[in-house]
């Protein structure tokens, strides 16, 4: 029913920028909840920021401050905006939606934050 692309990741310094989509095929249904969860090397997965269709915008405290979420209802999208990377931001980050009563993942992509 949905399926999720993410883009954006890549290595960059600490101190630097990167910004994350997750691009969602038409749905039919119109409420939806849109998050993004990191997962880094043997922890457990947790949640980043997450937004829903109305505009209302939720973050991780370790976050807050550094990186904002946002989205382009028309295009389906929704974006993550990091700046001021810290080397523990290192990760792999997912994008998920929950919409008619089903939850979807994207397949990652890979964030490294390191000199």
């Amino acid at each position: 029913q949905v399926q999720l692309v993410e883009s954006g990741g890549g290595l960059v310094q600490p101190g630097g920028s990167l910004r994350l989509s997750c691009a969602a095929s038409r749905s039919i249904f119109s409420f939806y909840y849109m998050a993004w969860y990191r997962q880094a090397p043997g922890k457990q997965r947790e949640l980043v920021a997450g937004i829903t269709d109305r505009g209302i915008t939720n973050y991780a405290d370790f976050v807050k401050g550094r990186f904002t979420i946002s989205s382009d209802n028309a295009q389906n999208t929704v974006y993550l905006q990091m700046n001021s990377l810290k080397p523990e931001d290192t990760a792999v980050y997912y994008c998920k939606r929950v919409s008619g009563g089903r939850t979807y993942w994207g397949q990652g992509t890979q964030v490294t934050v390191s000199s």
